[in-house]
């Protein structure tokens, strides 16, 4: 790979966005007019020659783990899960076609009439070749979160970093949208997180990153321009990392 230009801290990321950031305030399913600023966004760090993938978590229209919780099979329950990954894939996508951003959607799940099959060297090929490519259906199994198949993806395609966009700017010691005391942290190392039970990611995914040495900036995708700071190292977020 080449340096990091424009700027920027790393050249190739993946971008975790849960499904839940798509609602803007709805309660269920997309609203157009996020999902187009997020595209705006990831766009603007497209263009300064960054390589992008996605993964899209699909809480805003099924979880498994809830359903599983009123009584559905989970194994069952996760798998229509990853269906809702590929609708927020495919929702996406159109977003950021229409903003010049060409891409890709590979699924774990094979369903070649909407997405290509997830194979790791024609991923890489896709980057290389200037297209951001939008990984869809978790893992493929049932029991893994998106955060877990962000963190997995982001190893085996030899990104720089892992960043996850939230509904708030960074990792906090409570969720700040309750509790006023909560405090912020700039920096924190993946057993901070995994010591202290904070709710950022599961532990699968954090010790999945820790193995591979990948940092995490975790930051508040709803801030106009976030994407593109956090990747100059510049405004509010947090910075996941390995003990010095």
């Amino acid at each position: 790979m080449t340096e990091p230009s424009g700027g920027n801290l790393y050249k190739r990321v993946l971008l975790k966005v849960s499904g839940e950031a798509l609602m803007g305030d709805g309660e269920y399913g997309t609203d157009p007019k996020t999902v187009n600023a997020i595209a705006a966004d990831v766009r603007d760090v497209f263009a300064t020659g960054v390589q992008v993938c996605l993964v899209i978590g699909g809480g805003n229209i099924f979880r498994g783990i809830a359903a599983a919780a009123r009584g559905m099979d989970r194994a069952q329950g996760d798998y229509a899960g990853m269906l809702a990954t590929v609708i927020n894939a495919l929702t996406m996508q159109n977003a950021l076609e229409h903003a010049g951003v060409p891409t890709r959607v590979m699924s774990a799940i094979q369903m070649s009439s909407v997405a290509e099959p997830y194979i790791r060297r024609r991923a890489l090929r896709h980057m290389e070749k200037g297209r951001l490519v939008i990984f869809a259906a978790g893992t493929g199994n049932p029991f893994f979160t998106t955060d877990t198949a962000a963190a997995l993806r982001a190893a085996e395609t030899d990104c720089d970093a892992l960043l996850k966009g939230t509904q708030v700017d960074g990792v906090y010691s409570a969720d700040p949208r309750k509790d006023p005391n909560a405090k912020r942290y700039e920096e924190l190392t993946y057993l901070d997180v995994l010591a202290n039970d904070l709710n950022v990611m599961d532990a699968s995914a954090i010790s999945l990153a820790r193995e591979n040495k990948l940092p995490i900036l975790v930051f508040n995708i709803h801030a106009p321009g976030a994407f593109a700071k956090v990747m100059r190292g510049e405004g509010p977020f947090t910075r996941i990392v390995e003990a010095q």
